[in-house]
């Protein structure tokens, strides 16, 4: 991966519940391979691997090619990322949430 993912890419690539799950699975397990997902998963080797090449796109996991078989990797700096700019909304949201709560109150007791 040569440059930062932008937030928009990421969460286009998590948007689908299969790469979703293909992210958990590579986080929780490591590494992976399109043809032992496909074993999992109710589709085809092939579209195992163009869900990865998804994923490989928005820079969520990267890949290497291990005698026929590419082998894929959770890229966590990216996923930090998401982490980063999801704990920011949040903390946007919890400051509005609290300034609306103080209009709203208005003004406490003189």
């Amino acid at each position: 991966m040569t440059s930062v993912p932008d937030t928009h890419e990421i969460f286009d690539a998590l948007g689908d519940p299969t790469r979703q799950r293909l992210v958990d699975w590579l986080v929780s397990e490591g590494s992976g391979t399109a043809t032992g997902f496909a074993d999992r998963l109710p589709m085809s080797r092939q579209a195992v691997s163009r869900h990865l090449s998804e994923l490989e796109r928005a820079g969520l996991v990267r890949s290497q090619k291990v005698g026929r078989e590419s082998v894929f990797r959770p890229e966590l700096s990216t996923l930090d990322i998401a982490k980063a700019w999801l704990e920011d909304r949040s903390r946007q949201w919890a400051d509005t949430l609290e300034s609306l709560a103080r209009h709203v109150e208005g003004p406490g007791p003189e």
